[in-house]
């Protein structure tokens, strides 16, 4: 046998060989149920897209896949737990891209968002929520008594990095006005008490405020996008924009994070399902359209590229806003 036809063979035998490891890695079946922590209470916007999202993937898989709610310090507790956990496979993580970039500059957790293979079903976007008893009847309005009382009317978030936080952060900013922050360990918590008066206002997800609004409980004043946002069961909600023209909203991805370092056939499995199921399920856009939100699953370096905006918005505006342990660039997130 000579070089040239013994390199053709070896080289061959390589292909052959990548190949049948490809094959075998989109055969991963989980041989014991699958824990999914969602950092944040039962009830809010991860909970809700993480049930709909994995009751799909149970389809596929086989398998349980159990959801525990671990919710504290803005949904860093829980992410460190799944950061923590072995790397089998059978420990993953749930919540918004945006939050967990941001965690390495505020101290709660030194592992950036590209450490981490995302996983992503829907865009979720924020309402600044009015309680439907109160004062306030449009965004104008409202920025007009933040003004007359600064630092003096309640609205209630997540907790710091949330979603809700970046958000009236960003109004804040851009209006150049100032609010009394009242945090909750989630969502649900953070709506409810606009819902009863608690506090004045909340900027929550569409998706955890969608049922008060169709029931009248909470008055929608605008959606923090550049875009007005349909909800089904109640008609058109003005973007932030309308009222505040220069602001610029990125747009903020949730779904499923799994540590780097786990075996490649998990890896490969759920990026299969993902890109052929989750891409085509009628229950996560069903889920999607009914709550306010936008149907846009996308994985492996695509979900990386669409989430990065997104990080490095929420991480400069903590950073801005004095919240940061360190500069954003120093973890590697540039400024936008």
């Amino acid at each position: 046998m000579n070089k040239r036809h013994l390199l053709r063979t070896t080289l061959a035998f390589a292909a052959g060989a990548a190949l049948a490891c490809s094959v075998q890695a989109q055969q991963w079946k989980p041989t014991k149920p699958i824990n999914l922590i969602v950092p944040w209470a039962a009830g809010g916007s991860t909970d809700q897209v993480t049930r709909v999202t994995a009751a799909e993937l149970e389809k596929v898989l086989g398998q349980k896949i159990v959801i525990v709610n671990q919710p504290g310090a803005s949904g860093s507790i829980g992410t460190k737990g799944v950061w923590d956990a072995p790397r089998d496979g059978y420990t993953w993580a749930a919540g918004a891209a945006q939050d967990l970039g941001v965690y390495q500059a505020l101290g709660m957790l030194d592992v950036p968002a590209k450490d981490w293979h995302l996983f992503l079903s829907v865009a979720n976007v924020p309402v600044v929520g009015a309680h439907a008893g109160g004062p306030y009847q449009s965004m104008p309005q409202l920025l007009e008594a933040m003004r007359a009382k600064p630092g003096q009317i309640k609205v209630s978030t997540g907790g710091v990095a949330s979603s809700s936080f970046n958000a009236v952060e960003l109004i804040a900013k851009g209006a150049g006005v100032t609010y009394r922050h009242v945090p909750y360990d989630g969502g649900n918590p953070a709506v409810i008490s606009t819902v009863s008066g608690e506090t004045d206002i909340t900027t929550q997800l569409a998706v955890e405020q969608a049922d008060h609004i169709r029931a009248k409980r909470i008055r929608p004043l605008a959606a923090v996008s550049d875009k007005a946002l349909e909800l089904e069961g109640f008609g058109t909600i003005e973007p932030i924009t309308k009222t505040l023209p220069n602001l610029k909203v990125a747009t903020n991805y949730f779904g499923i994070f799994i540590p780097k370092g786990v075996p490649p056939d998990v890896v490969a499995t759920i990026t299969k399902i993902w890109n052929e199921n989750i891409k085509t399920s009628e229950a996560v856009k069903k889920y999607a359209v009914s709550r306010g939100a936008l149907f846009q699953p996308v994985a492996g370096d695509d979900a990386q590229k669409a989430a990065a905006p997104a990080i490095a918005a929420n991480a400069w505006l903590m950073h801005d806003s004095g919240k940061t342990k360190v500069s954003p660039d120093t973890v590697g997130i540039p400024k936008p």
